[in-house]
């Protein structure tokens, strides 16, 4: 038997279809969807819904593949219809229609700019009306129409291959039933509708440049919900230890407080990551929770904090020791967190649990929005716990919110991250957010004014930058008028919005739509 992780499918029902048999004809139906196998021709599969064929697998649908370097894998194949296109996939910055291309369901921190992405969902949906979701947590490999024009074929390396295919025959349908099976999302508090305004990334900051920000958009009119804190509240090479900066933020407790009774709410950034210099390190390699190498050494690499480790969140001790770090946060003030990275996992590692490294590489980010959100959900309530996330997989939508990752500052990059933003909707995802004038780099006034629109018209909305500030009088007087004008809007939709956020944890249906979903 394999070793885990395994999606947990909260929604998943036993003995669900009725079976019948008409000589060498055996049908599953389940509702109005009729799966037909004639046994007198093994492996070919037909999936009907309503008397007319959605998709089938052919003789060469269902096949176990030795490659090159004697590995195993298990490929299915799914016909495509004439004028079908397909959808989703998690969050993607390649064109919106899949159709044409190789994807690696493969969690990776590269941007906004790439075939990579930071939340990899193995579930398509098509316009044929039914999607498949493909039971498997690890790597997933994608030709949509590439390798074989006319089929989606997806293959991974294992011994089996288990996929669902959910009947609509709307779109809305689909996620619908798909997240009935994997979780829908938590209802986020109203107050994470509001705009969010960050210290950015790299920028200098303290409590002075933080009150010039919140004290500035207070001026000017614009009202504020969440300040967030970025990397810099804690030492540099030291993340994550979770001690504040004293020379920065020397009384973070009255400083929180002092914004709190300015109506704010606090946001703070982390990741599951243990810098050699943190005093965490040691403590956590003597007892037992950070992720080792087989010869029992604690795994690291220097390619985001030197001597980083990672937090082995497969061992119920480590979670609660993680979770503890994260309530001395809360007991100052800190309301939400942050949930940065968990994308760059290595495959050459013992799990605490025995978990298979090729299928928590993906998964694990799921287990670390997890412990996050669930500690929030106690410590805060339900409906008052809340994620700014970065990576995801399957079931992830239960946690939110997530946002973008790193885009760059112009028009381009906007359009990649409407593009993974409408791509994670259609793939059970119901909140969204992006870094509103782009991550990297500097936008230009009309690019800023642009992108305020558009992030202030998404489910979440916040201003963050790398090396700049994202203040809109840093942009000119015109884009100080454009972030209170939307700013104001937002908050008259609150109750719209509000009611979309309600369908969203009700159905799965994501806040921002593509078109093709709600005009399908």
């Amino acid at each position: 038997a394999p070793c885990g992780p395994d999606f947990a499918l909260p929604g998943a029902e036993q003995g669900a279809g009725k079976v019948r048999r008409d000589g060498d004809v055996v049908e599953l139906c389940a509702g109005e969807l009729t799966l037909r196998v004639d046994t007198s021709r093994p492996w070919q599969l037909e999936f009907t819904a309503g008397g007319r064929a959605l998709t089938t697998a052919g003789e060469r649908g269902t096949g176990f593949v030795t490659d090159a370097d004697g590995r195993h894998h298990m490929l299915g194949q799914l016909s495509l219809g004439v004028g079908e296109l397909v959808y989703g996939l998690g969050e993607r910055f390649t064109p919106f229609v899949r159709n044409g291309q190789v994807v690696d369901i493969w969690q990776a921190d590269g941007g906004t700019s790439s075939e990579q992405a930071y939340k990899n969902v193995p579930f398509h949906l098509t316009n044929r009306g039914y999607g498949v979701f493909v039971n498997h947590p690890g790597r997933v490999g994608y030709e949509v129409g590439s390798e074989a024009v006319g089929q989606v074929q997806f293959s991974v390396e294992d011994q089996s291959l288990e996929y669902f295919v959910i009947h609509g025959p709307t779109p809305k349908r689909i996620l619908e039933r798909y997240t009935a099976l994997t979780g829908r999302p938590a209802l986020p508090p109203a107050w994470a509708l509001g705009l969010w305004l960050t210290t950015s990334f790299t920028t200098d900051y303290d409590e002075a440049t933080v009150n010039r920000f919140v004290g500035g958009m207070a001026e000017r009119g614009i009202p504020l919900s969440v300040f967030h804190l970025d990397c810099f509240w804690m030492r540099e090479y030291q993340w994550c230890d979770f001690v504040w900066d004293p020379d920065t933020f020397p009384d973070p407790a009255g400083m929180l407080a002092r914004l709190k009774e300015q109506g704010l709410r606090i946001s703070a950034w982390i990741n599951p990551y243990i810098a050699q210099k943190s005093e965490l390190f040691a403590e956590g390699m003597r007892e037992g929770h950070l992720v080792r190498r087989p010869d029992g050494s604690v795994w690291q690499w220097d390619l985001w904090q030197p001597g980083m480790a990672l937090v082995d969140f497969t061992n119920p001790a480590a979670r609660d020791w993680y979770t503890r770090k994260l309530r001395t946060l809360l007991d100052v003030g800190v309301d939400c967190f942050k949930t940065d990275f968990g994308e760059r996992i290595p495959t050459d590692v013992v799990w605490y649990d025995g978990s298979d490294p090729e299928r928590m590489h993906n998964h694990y980010t799921h287990l670390y929005n997890q412990a996050v959100f669930e500690l929030l959900r106690e410590e805060r309530g339900e409906g008052e716990a809340l994620l700014f996330a970065r990576s995801a997989t399957a079931g992830g939508q239960q946690y939110p919110v997530h946002w973008g990752g790193d885009c760059e500052s112009h028009f381009n990059a906007m359009a990649e991250s409407l593009r993974g933003g409408l791509s994670l909707g259609l793939s059970g995802f119901g909140f969204w957010s992006h870094d509103i004038g782009g991550f990297e780099g500097t936008p230009t006034p009309a690019v800023f004014k642009r992108w305020t629109q558009f992030g202030l018209l998404s489910s979440h909305s916040r201003l963050h930058g790398s090396k700049s500030y994202r203040v809109p009088w840093e942009f000119g007087e015109e884009a100080v008028e454009v972030t209170r004008e939307f700013t104001l809007l937002k908050h008259r939709l609150a109750p719209y919005l509000q009611h979309a956020a309600q369908q969203a944890h009700a159905t799965g249906l994501p806040v921002m739509r593509a078109m093709v979903l709600e005009f399908p």
